[in-house]
This record gives structure tokens, sequence and C-alpha cells, in this order.
């Protein structure tokens, strides 16, 4: 991450509010590898923090309210900081006030400038990215030391309570505890992580589909209750629990059976992926990013038209030394291609698509 964002951020809290602000706290978003709509079911997943993300610029206000400027968007709120309630629709407020009615310790009245650089509706994680910039915000303006585990909860509580949306723990968790260069495996059902360098002769290439995605029109919920329904009669507390063989004896109905069929082969290509990175083995890890993409499409039917088009638009340029596929919970948003970095910049030329480089 440069200092150019949170320079923004300050910048603008001055235009703002005439004074410099006392902290410009940054939260990155993230791009998942492998590992999709597996960490609600107690999963494991590979994803990696990136450069573009969000800067909070904030001061100790004189007045009652917190004051929050959303510069990107030109809009505002205020509330009292002791009572932020629920707005009535779910936009960025939700965030903001989710994750200050959440806070511990008393927070006092607060002037919050918020900027970012990620794509909204991208499947980069914009709003775990809001929330985790949000909480350090209001610890440095508390100080209050709280850890990445806890910071991350504190994220997922407020998009389920005032987002509305049931999201598992992966994304909070690569904002709060990723590590710049590095895969992070983390398993959801413990939350212990570790990270993993990325081979140096390999390139990670975001690609916006120009398709934004949207969550809360219930089809993610859709697929978290269709997988508890399926774990439901196999006797587990989630698809984490279940094997291949044990799934293939299942008697599951449809769409139950896509679903955990999905679940349970992603988690077994996450433990396969994080084989082929530690042994640098790029042809086996892009394979493993091309059967995770068919099963997204065709099992968990997550993914849309334009985005199965660049998906194969990709490989296309890549061929077997790498792969592509869909990142981020589906219906529209980006697609990660991992390639040779020596490859890299000919395929990123070769398209008409917005693309971030992570490594």
């Amino acid at each position: 991450m440069t200092d150019a964002l949170p320079d923004k951020a300050a910048a603008l809290f001055r235009d703002q509010f005439g004074t410099a602000p006392d902290g410009v706290p940054f939260a990155p978003g993230r791009v998942n590898l492998i590992g999709e709509h597996v960490d609600y079911n107690d999963g494991l997943v590979l994803p990696v923090p990136i450069a573009a993300g969000t800067a909070v610029a904030w001061k100790r206000s004189s007045g009652d309210e917190t004051r929050v400027r959303a510069a990107d968007l030109g809009e505002e709120d205020s509330f009292a900081p002791d009572s932020p309630h629920k707005p009535e629709a779910v936009d960025w407020r939700s965030y903001v006030r989710g994750m200050a009615a959440q806070w511990e310790s008393e927070l006092p009245a607060l002037d919050l400038l918020i900027t970012g650089n990620l794509p909204r509706g991208s499947g980069l994680s914009s709003s775990a990215s809001l929330c985790i910039a949000l909480g350090r915000a209001f610890a440095e303006a508390t100080g209050t030391e709280i850890d990445p585990t806890s910071l991350a909860k504190m994220a997922q509580r407020t998009e389920h309570e005032y987002a509305g949306v049931a999201c598992g723990i992966m994304d909070q968790m690569a904002v709060a505890a990723g590590k710049p260069g590095h895969a992070m495996l983390l398993d959801c059902r413990d939350l212990s992580y570790r990270h993993f360098a990325i081979p140096d002769d390999w390139a990670v290439l975001i690609v916006d589909s120009g398709v934004t995605r949207g969550l809360v029109d219930g089809e993610y919920n859709a697929r978290r209750r269709q997988c508890e329904a399926a774990a439901s009669p196999l006797g587990v507390s989630s698809l984490r629990d279940v094997s291949v063989g044990e799934l293939a004896s299942a008697d599951l109905p449809e769409p139950e059976a896509s679903r955990a069929q999905h679940v349970v082969s992603e988690i077994a290509r996450v433990k396969a992926a994080t084989k082929a990175l530690l042994a640098s083995d790029l042809p086996r890890f892009g394979n493993l990013l091309r059967e995770g993409h068919a099963s997204l499409r065709d099992l968990f039917e997550v993914s849309h038209p334009a985005v199965d088009e660049l998906v194969a638009r990709l490989q296309g340029l890549v061929g077997e030394e790498g792969g592509a596929r869909m990142t981020g919970a589906g219906f529209g948003g980006s697609v990660v291609v991992v390639l040779p970095k020596s490859r890299a910049d000919g395929v990123a030329d070769a398209l008409d698509k917005d693309v971030l480089r992570v490594t």
C-alpha cells in the first residue's frame, strides 16, 4: 500500500472540515484465489490482500454528533455516537453505524471522511475493507488495542445485522490479518491462519468483468440456507465434516446435492492448491482454478454469462501455464488469473478491461 490514498483522505478531510485529521488508517481489499462459498461452511480459503482499499480520516469533534462524509459518493450522515440506529435502507451508512454500534468502549463524537479505490460490486470486499478501516479508526480514537480476529468478527456481525448479508468470515479476516504478497490459508472454523509467499515468478491479476454484482437480493443468503439444508440430513453441523465418499452415497435432493458437491470438492481444491503453491507448481494451481470456476458455474450457479466469457478468454490467453476463475461471491464482479510473471504484461495488454495487478 502506498501513501496515496491516506494522503488523499487527509486532504479531503481538511477541505471538508477545515482542519487536519488526527489519524488516517487504511484497510485493503482482498482477492480470493480459491475457496469460494465455503467460509460459511467452516471450510478452508486462500485469499490475498491487495493494494487498493479504504482510508478513513478521523478527528475528535467538539460537537455532540458524529459526522461522516463519504467523499466518493458526495454523501454524508450524522448520528449520536451513543445511539447509532440502523438505517432503514442498506447502504454505506449501514456499515458505519453498525461498526459504531458494536464498539465496546464509549465512542466520542467524531468527524469522519471515507474514501477508497475499490470498485463497488467488483467482488474485492469493499464492504469488509470499509468495516475494518472504520474499526481501526475507532481503535485509534479511543486508544484501544484490538486484535485482527476480534475486529474481523465485529465486521462480520455488521454485515449480518446491519446489511442483511449472512456472509462468512473470510473477507473480514483476509482484510484484517492478511499479509501483502502472501496467500493466507484460513481455517474458517477455528480462524487459525498461515501466510505463504506467492512465488516470485507468479503473477496474480484481477480483471473487472464490468458486471456489478449484488448480494442483498437474496441469492447469497439462499445459497447459505441450501448448504445448511444439505448438512442437516447428513447429521453434521456443516459441510466441512462431509467427505467426498459420504456425499456420493447420500441421497440429497436438488439443489442441495449440487450445492454440497461444490462445497466438499472446493475445500479439497483449497488443500491441493496450497500444496501446489508451496511446490511452485503453477500448471497444477491453474488447473485447480479452472475446476473451481466450473463448479461455481454449474453446481453452485453463482456465475454470470459475461464472467464465464471473460474466464474463457483469459484461459485462452494463458493456456496450460496458469488458470482463471471468477472470484468473490458471484453474480458478476471480477475474475482472478494466476499466470507466469513473464506473461502478465502481455495478457493485460490484450484485454479491453480494467486490470489490477496484485503481484
